[in-house]
């Protein structure tokens, strides 16, 4: 089996040294009218960048672009589709960040491409392939205030979403992703409904074409819908064993049908894990994973830890990772 080394998705958008707070300081520069939109981009470009090399240098396989343009999980693509307006900020899950609420004022349109040029310059910088990743239509469904008397019903809106979201999977297929993650968080929340949840995903899968698409959950136990995400037309199966320890025993025993992402080492906490603990359940996961490819990355995206300890969470999942790669 290919173990592949990868990042879940986001990584710090500053850092402690002067030129490692170039987008903070532009952002800052924006508001006092000292700077332009192309002067945050350029900043942006330049984090990328940074983020990238940093993936790199820690040994990772598969990289992302960090999520740097992100402002946070849910408004970066919500508040780019037409129907749309931003409100005031919400905690993040369990975390101490925050996210910006969309507003649904009227039909959803993705009148342009939200990620694919995104991705095209992550690419440009990259030596290592490119994951691209974006929030599911359930969590982004959840997550929006509904003004729009349409979209009361919970059903529509992941309806909607999953239909702009589409095309966003389409058009990252035909830039040459070939494995693309969809963030759905939302489906851990003690009410989701998981029919919902699961039609967004296959609204996704139809488009896909010869990209892979892999479904990452975080924030929650998995364990009462293992079986039933089982189901589902994804290529993987991102999980996060942070908040199901009894996971391991559990996939030990029944196995996986779908290649998975292991989220063995916890992205939200600084501690760095035991490695023979890691080991160890690595020795029982990856034999009862039934594909040619499984993957080794933090349980979550590394924004919530400061820079240097994003770093070395890579370089410690890295050294573990390459006891087992073939």
């Amino acid at each position: 089996m290919n173990l592949t080394l990868t990042n879940t998705g986001s990584y710090p958008r500053i850092g402690d040294v002067p030129e490692l707070q170039i987008l903070r300081q532009t952002l800052a520069r924006f508001d006092r009218q000292e700077a332009t939109e192309a002067d945050i981009r350029r900043a942006e470009d330049e984090m990328v960048r940074r983020a990238i090399a940093e993936q790199i240098e820690a040994g990772l396989d598969l990289v992302t672009d960090g999520q740097i343009r992100w402002y946070d999980p849910i408004s970066h693509i919500a508040g780019k589709l037409r129907g749309t307006k931003i409100n005031g900020l919400l905690r993040y899950f369990d975390t101490n960040f925050y996210f910006r609420q969309p507003v649904l004022v009227d039909r959803l349109i993705r009148e342009c491409p939200i990620l694919v040029e995104e991705y095209r310059y992550a690419c440009s910088v990259s030596s290592r392939p490119v994951k691209p990743v974006l929030t599911g239509p359930y969590t982004l469904a959840v997550f929006s205030l509904v003004e729009w008397k349409e979209y009361r019903d919970l059903e529509r809106r992941v309806e909607d979403y999953a239909m702009a979201l589409a095309e966003e999977v389409a058009d990252l297929a035909a830039a040459g992703a070939d494995l693309i993650q969809v963030d759905e968080p939302a489906i851990v929340l003690e009410d989701a409904v998981f029919d919902l949840f699961a039609a967004g995903i296959r609204a996704l899968a139809q488009v896909k074409g010869a990209a892979r698409l892999a479904l990452y959950i975080s924030f929650g136990d998995v364990s009462p819908i293992y079986e039933r995400l089982q189901e589902l037309p994804v290529d993987v199966l991102g999980l996060d064993f942070t908040y199901s320890p009894q996971l391991v025993d559990r996939i030990a025993v029944e196995g996986s049908v779908k290649a998975l992402g292991l989220g063995l080492i916890d992205g939200r906490n600084t501690k760095l894990e035991s490695e023979a603990e890691v080991a160890t359940a690595l020795e029982r996961l990856l034999p009862a994973i039934r594909s040619d490819v499984a993957y080794l990355n933090p349980s979550t995206g590394l924004e919530f830890l400061p820079r240097d300890r994003a770093f070395r969470k890579l370089q410690h999942l890295v050294r573990i990772g390459l006891r087992f790669k073939q």
